[in-house]
């Protein structure tokens, strides 16, 4: 049987009283889709599967916005160039088969939906690392400051790297790592037997390091911190604040980038707690969304309580309150 399709827009949404207000179609019966023997499917038909299959996800996006853009009018260019930017990286990696690769890896039919997506979630995450914020106590924060936060220090290193070759067996890559951990060994033997550590180094750094960039200085770093470096450089930032002024490590530094020995020549006093107040709290909100994935379920549902969310079609409220109630116990599984 051929069809003929016939495509109307919904209508208004009339509200009617019956115990609590109910939306309710105005012109509910008319027609979306036709068919030659005088079948249709109605708006209310259409609405009501599309009710029960996709409306509540669309609803709380459409909420999310709302409520979003309400709360952060002052980043919403900030997210709008976030989400912009995201859409030219994947043409420039898919080209013409973007929309393709959309509509193959998410659920979205079209770039801007997906553009729209990217948006939301960048003021999502804002609302979710305040909710974060809110968590954290002035004493927590004392506590990592005390335990955490160092004044810049002045390091040189010596790296040593394994030498392997790329079609290396496992027993020589073995043979070459043990041969690096032991130059190291010989280095902190030759620096504990050394009067003047300093100068020590300086010489070691220039006759045994292979980082080109810093040997010839002694092996300098510079002054460092959290942050100061790449990644690369972590451990060695950990181990310089263990030592104090003057001190070399003992042990062997291990780094995706070859093994180590450290000396810190000197140190500056560290900032106060009020100057780097914001930087803790941002980064122990950080922590606390990896560690708790309820709190980004529990965000967005504080925010939608806190601008009086009512959502008028009972099967809709109940939707959303088996959505939260699944989301919290699958977050709280991820947690445990």
């Amino acid at each position: 049987m051929k069809k003929k399709i016939v495509i109307l827009g919904l209508c208004t949404l009339m509200v009617c009283s019956c115990g609590k207000t109910i939306p309710k179609l105005e012109n509910g019966n008319d027609a979306v889709v036709t068919f030659e023997n005088g079948e249709k499917i109605s708006i209310e038909e259409l609405y009501n599967d599309l009710k029960n299959n996709f409306a509540l996800e669309s609803l709380i996006n459409l909420v999310d916005k709302k409520i979003l853009e309400e709360k952060y009018k002052d980043n919403l260019s900030s997210a709008e160039e976030y989400a912009a930017s995201t859409i030219k990286s994947l043409e420039e990696n898919y080209g013409e088969n973007l929309l393709a690769a959309i509509q193959t890896y998410t659920s979205y039919t079209t770039v801007e939906a997906y553009k729209n997506y990217v948006y939301i979630s960048q003021l999502q995450n804002q609302a979710r690392e305040d909710y974060a914020k809110k968590q954290i106590t002035e004493k927590e924060m004392k506590d990592y400051y005390e335990k955490n936060i160092y004044g810049d220090v002045l390091v040189n290193h010596i790296l040593v790297t394994p030498n392997v070759k790329e079609d290396a067996s496992a027993e020589e890559k073995t043979n070459a790592e043990n041969e690096a951990k032991e130059k190291i060994n010989t280095i902190i033997a030759k620096l504990k037997e050394s009067e003047n550590k300093k100068e020590a180094f300086n010489n070691l750094a220039k006759e045994y390091s292979e980082d080109s960039s810093t040997k010839e200085d002694g092996g300098s770093l510079g002054y460092i911190n959290d942050g100061t470096l790449s990644s690369s450089y972590d451990e060695i930032i950990k181990n310089a604040f263990q030592l104090k002024d003057g001190e070399f490590s003992t042990e062997v530094i291990t780094t995706e980038l070859g093994y180590h020995v450290i000396f810190r020549e000197a140190s500056k006093e560290k900032a106060s707690f009020e100057d780097v107040k914001d930087t803790i709290l941002e980064k122990l909100a950080n922590e606390l969304l990896n560690k708790d994935a309820t709190l980004s379920i529990k965000a967005m549902q504080e925010l939608r309580k806190e601008y009086g969310m009512d959502i008028i079609d009972s099967e809709i409220q109940n939707q959303y309150a088996k959505y939260i109630q699944n989301s919290l116990a699958q977050a709280q599984k991820e947690t445990n």
